[in-house]
């Protein structure tokens, strides 16, 4: 049954992704292979530490021509980034173990194991991972425009960035602190 619902949440995903956003699909060209990311791997075998998140990889925007970019965090800490927006792309979280606050515009969601939500472009939106055992959240952005390069810079170890400059730079507005978890 569970197997059921995740290809029901995929096609949904996927369907609300206008063909033309793949080139391939537009000129009819598949794409020469498939790729397979192992479970807890990532796609360049790399480690990555972001905020308070582990990062992996899963789908890179050079897969899909820049139409999509997939990440999975795993959280065992409380919190997430400050409220932020993109000016380009769609964010898509799938929770796939824990719990978490979604804040997208003025709705407020507690999301759990199973759970998803979309944040469109150009509203604000923040997370945060608020669950007792580890959290998994896969994150989706379409198209992926600079994301993959946001999340491949360097980082200091528990911190998430609050350089407007610097997210102006990658496509998106920092627009206030992390949510409270109070």
């Amino acid at each position: 049954m569970q197997n059921v619902k995740r290809r029901s949440l995929l096609k949904m995903f996927l369907a609300a992704i206008p063909a033309t956003s793949f080139p391939q699909a537009a000129t009819g060209q598949a794409l020469s292979a498939g790729i397979k990311v192992e479970a807890g791997q990532d796609r360049f075998q790399k480690s990555r530490t972001i905020g308070v998140s582990s990062t992996a990889f899963k789908v890179a925007a050079s897969d899909t021509l820049g139409a999509l970019f997939v990440m999975e965090q795993s959280n065992a800490s409380p919190g997430g980034p400050p409220r932020h927006l993109h000016r380009e792309q769609d964010e898509f979280w799938y929770v796939a173990a824990g719990e978490y606050v979604l804040e997208v515009g003025s709705d407020r969601f507690q999301a759990r194991t199973g759970d998803c939500v979309l944040g469109p472009r150009n509203v604000p939106h923040a997370w945060a991972f608020v669950g007792q055992s580890p959290g998994r959240l896969l994150i989706a952005f379409t198209p992926a425009g600079k994301m993959q390069e946001w999340f491949e810079r360097d980082r200091k170890k528990g911190a998430y960035v609050n350089d407007r400059d610097l997210y102006r730079e990658f496509g998106m507005e920092l627009i206030g602190p992390p949510l409270s978890l109070r």
